[in-house]
């Protein structure tokens, strides 16, 4: 297992569309072990493999996000991990405000954003077997951002464009130190 690069904004590549897997080899399996560790050691609760510079539609998530106390999440959390392969929202229900929604690969900002309240997942697992679940609150929240990150969307693209400028002069004067 390796630690990944996490590419941040506003590298071009997050903002291509992922390829659908048509095998899941070892390639895929090495992709997937080392997104978990990555995503733990950021720490993050989900990773979408473009964020580490693989066009390929893979994400990885902790599946106990926002359910257990801290020091339990603290405890488990390298044991808890979900690779969903090819993952696709088919259905879309209600609206809640993702408060200070953040992401790997936009550092230091986070910001409320619109999400649905439920969605249903179709996707394979890392054994290449069909799942279809449906995911509500935090966990809807958590799909919801690594599958835009599969379609090239970072969250900042579902901000405001006066919120989005701020955070894109921020960060061209971060850049030009």
């Amino acid at each position: 297992m390796a630690i990944l690069k996490i590419l941040e904004y506003p590298d071009p590549f997050l903002a291509q569309k992922a390829k659908p897997v048509e095998e899941i080899d070892k390639k895929i399996l090495k992709l997937i072990k080392d997104m978990a560790e990555t995503m733990f050691d950021a720490p993050g609760v989900g990773l979408a493999a473009p964020q580490v510079g693989s066009d390929l539609r893979v994400i990885v998530y902790n599946p106990d996000a926002g359910m257990e106390t801290e020091e339990e999440e603290e405890a488990n959390q390298k044991n808890s991990v979900t690779a969903l392969i090819n993952p696709e929202i088919i259905s879309a229900s209600g609206q809640i405000v993702s408060e200070n929604e953040a992401c790997l690969s936009v550092p230091d900002y986070s910001a409320d954003v619109k999400r649905s309240e439920k969605v249903t997942v179709r996707a394979l697992n890392k054994e290449g077997k069909k799942l279809e679940f449906s995911a509500d609150g935090i966990q809807a929240v958590i799909l919801q951002h690594e599958i835009d990150h599969l379609d090239g969307t970072l969250y900042i693209d579902r901000i405001s464009k006066l919120k989005r400028n701020m955070y894109r002069k921020k960060i061209t004067k971060r850049q030009r130190r």
